[in-house]
């Protein structure tokens, strides 16, 4: 039998490095099978760190992480319990944070997390900051994160879990979990073909700058937002839409 490897966190960014304390790596003996190497929260095994992820929150430090448009890391999340936590103190505009060290273009990202009853939230990538921009979502495409199950309106195919914001709807069914319960989710960036992902399923497949996708972009939608999705590369951001959201075992690699 193959030695099997449980992969619940991420390498340590080398920003972030010298923040956290030290992690040992377990391994759990069940009689009649072998070894299984268990990594806590927000570590990485060495076959991941050989492919290039990265951390982008060790499970203790904020640093890289701060306002959008801003200077410094907003009161409105906190570390708990090895997660950054959205306080729901956003809105509309305001509240999304944005890890500003490094700007991705094509990537894999991994993230877990989970959403207050009612909760609504979303991971931006591509995203640029400036005078014109108010909200991550003026330029960056969006994963939306939604208690899917609870929350207190009808929700559109396009605004639901797993789907490319206004953009492509997503198949979610099977994979959703109730609001409170710990999520897996995958974003691919690339221009031969991006997808989103919850809980091991493909939610969304789409070839970005095809011409499908560029019917979809100008179809009115963005009208009031001429500078959605122009840019190829940009920061990876959360958003603290007025619930209580967290996020842990964040890891990137470049495409």
């Amino acid at each position: 039998m193959m030695k099997t490897k449980i992969v619940t966190g991420v390498v340590i960014f080398a920003l972030l490095s010298a923040c956290g304390a030290e992690k040992t790596n377990e391994t759990t003996e069940v009689e009649g099978m072998e070894a299984v190497e268990v990594l806590p929260d927000n570590s990485l095994s060495e076959e991941e760190k050989g492919e290039g992820w990265m951390l982008l929150f060790d499970g203790e430090s904020t640093d890289g992480w701060r306002s959008y448009n801003g200077d410094s890391f907003p009161e409105g999340w906190i570390v708990e319990e090895g997660a950054l936590k959205g306080l729901g103190k956003g809105g509309d505009i305001g509240g999304d944070i944005v890890f500003a060290p490094v700007e991705f273009s094509e990537f894999e990202l991994i993230f877990e997390w989970k959403i207050g009853s009612g909760g609504n939230s979303g991971v931006f990538y591509h995203v640029v900051e400036g005078p014109d921009f108010k909200a991550p979502y003026y330029t960056g495409p969006e994963y939306q994160v939604i208690d899917q199950l609870g929350f207190p309106e009808p929700l559109e195919a396009w605004q639901s879990i797993g789907a490319d914001y206004g953009m492509y709807d997503p198949d979610y069914e099977g994979v959703v979990k109730p609001a409170g319960e710990w999520n897996i989710s995958k974003i691919i960036s690339s221009e031969k073909g991006s997808s989103y992902w919850l809980n091991g399923k493909k939610t969304v497949e789409f070839i970005p700058y095809s011409e499908d996708w560029n019917a979809r972009r100008n179809s009115g939608k963005w009208d009031d937002f001429p500078e959605y999705a122009k840019s190829k590369s940009g920061m990876i951001s959360l958003q603290d839409h007025g619930s209580a959201v967290w996020f842990k075992n964040m890891k990137i690699r470049n495409l």
